[in-house]
């Protein structure tokens, strides 16, 4: 049973903390849908995403009003488009109709997001994979909320180095189609190495296949909490600080579980993981950057960065663990800088670089996250970005990801505006020497030997 205390405890974690379920995601099968004609597969998109995510917001409001919680983001993930449109797609442009179905209904039910205008090549690319890759461009540009990923590598299978060298053009591309709003479609596409089938989070949900016909998965976060309640331990040791940690991160655990179980209730689909991520916001209070420098760095990039964030990564998932049976998707701690008043803060003093950034990625729950770079950026360079992002999740058997802005026209310095959760960057600096011919050099870089475990 819950007490009045812990009542009061979570109030106040919402009211003064920042406290959210950042989202409520539902995956949707969409393999049923497969056809061969075109006009065909789209009605049949459009159909079985409304009559299943239909009540969706109404449900997540509900939720909220009674309990008191905020839900920030209603999402919907579906099954990756590549698989879905294969037999009916010839053309990007086929393809981009799909996106456009997948905008329409988002729009028509009312979520924030949709997410699984994806491909899975982490071993090759077949004919449809590639039609959807050239295709994002097309539909990121097309759409309004519509995100898209590509999982290019894994540890069982190595780095695909082809859809590599493809994603560094097309996100290129990407930035050009939609440079009349800083390249916001960026902001929308990811590139995972080892993604996992059950993530929540945007831009990088889809329903894996993996995954049953439906399941309701619910992100929650609270950076504003922990911060919070390691001010009141402040200059004790590490014993106390990772307990401090661990508890709060079981109390957040515990107010998404609620939610994660009443919204699969009421919608009748089954319950299938709590994402226990800090996903922070560019609200002040709400900062991961802010943890660390409370555990004790000046600023975010300090030496000393790379292991208060492993501390902090560990220790939400041991606290988060203990409070629900079923903890996936992503979980530990983002270090996006667009959505991140601290992140943005330590790059503008200097504290933070991009090869910080990617220290930091050997022990966080993504990657070199929502990062503005310099228009000019080559895409063989945003492709080597790419590769040493994949290198780092498939030695070390975890997800890494980049989602990376070459935002149009901008140079070191200038600041990108998306507005929302997705806030606002500064430019950051990138390494200006090339690696080209390694890009080129096409194939597959092989699994690790430690990948070969049966």
């Amino acid at each position: 049973m819950i007490n009045i205390y812990e009542v009061v405890e979570t109030n106040n974690m919402i009211e003064k903390e920042n406290l959210d379920v950042r989202t409520i995601t539902l995956g949707i099968s969409l393999l049923d849908c497969i056809d061969s004609d075109l006009k065909v597969l789209n009605e049949k998109i459009y159909k079985k995403i409304y009559e299943a995510a239909k009540d969706l917001v109404k449900t997540g409001e509900e939720i909220s009003r009674e309990f008191g919680i905020p839900i920030v983001n209603k999402r919907i993930s579906v099954t990756p488009i590549a698989l879905v449109g294969g037999a009916a797609c010839k053309t990007k442009e086929d393809f981009a109709t799909i996106a456009k179905t997948l905008d329409q209904v988002a729009k028509e039910v009312g979520v924030n997001f949709i997410g699984g205008y994806s491909a899975l090549v982490s071993k090759g690319m077949t004919a449809a994979d590639e039609l959807l890759i050239r295709s994002i461009p097309l539909a990121l540009s097309t759409t309004d909320r519509v995100c898209s990923s590509v999982n290019l590598g894994s540890t069982k299978t190595g780095i695909n180095m082809d859809a590599v060298k493809l994603m560094g053009e097309m996100i290129k591309e990407t930035a050009e189609f939609t440079k009349e709003q800083d390249s916001l479609g960026c902001a929308k596409l990811v590139v995972f190495c080892n993604a996992p089938d059950d993530n929540p989070f945007m831009a990088g949900a889809f329903h894996g296949v993996t995954e049953g016909e439906s399941v309701i998965s619910v992100g929650v976060s609270g950076p504003g909490v922990v911060k919070r309640a390691l001010e009141t331990v402040r200059g004790q040791g590490f014993d106390v600080l990772c307990e401090t940690i661990k508890k709060t991160a079981f109390k957040i655990t515990r107010v998404g579980q609620l939610v994660a179980r009443e919204a699969s209730s009421r919608l009748g689909v089954p319950f299938g993981i709590i994402d226990l991520s800090l996903a922070p916001t560019p609200a002040i209070g709400d900062s991961v950057a802010d943890i660390l420098q409370e555990i004790g760095v000046e600023y975010a990039g300090a030496p000393g960065t790379t292991a208060a964030l492993a501390l902090l990564n560990d220790q939400v998932k041991k606290g988060g663990i203990m409070a629900s049976s079923y903890v996936g998707g992503l979980s530990g701690a983002f270090i996006p800088v667009s959505e991140d008043q601290g992140m943005i803060d330590a790059v503008e003093a200097g504290a933070l670089t991009i090869e910080k950034l990617e220290a930091m990625t050997c022990v966080c729950s993504v990657g070199l996250d929502m990062i503005a770079i310099p228009g000019g950026t080559t895409a063989s360079t945003i492709s080597g970005i790419i590769a040493d992002e994949a290198a780092i999740g498939m030695v070390n058997q975890k997800t890494t990801a980049v989602r990376v802005i070459p935002a149009w026209g901008k140079k070191v310095g200038d600041t990108v505006e998306f507005g929302g959760l997705l806030g606002h960057a500064p430019v950051m600096k990138v390494n200006e020497f090339g690696c080209e011919n390694f890009i080129n050099r096409g194939g597959r870089i092989p699994a690790p030997v430690h990948s070969f475990k049966n």
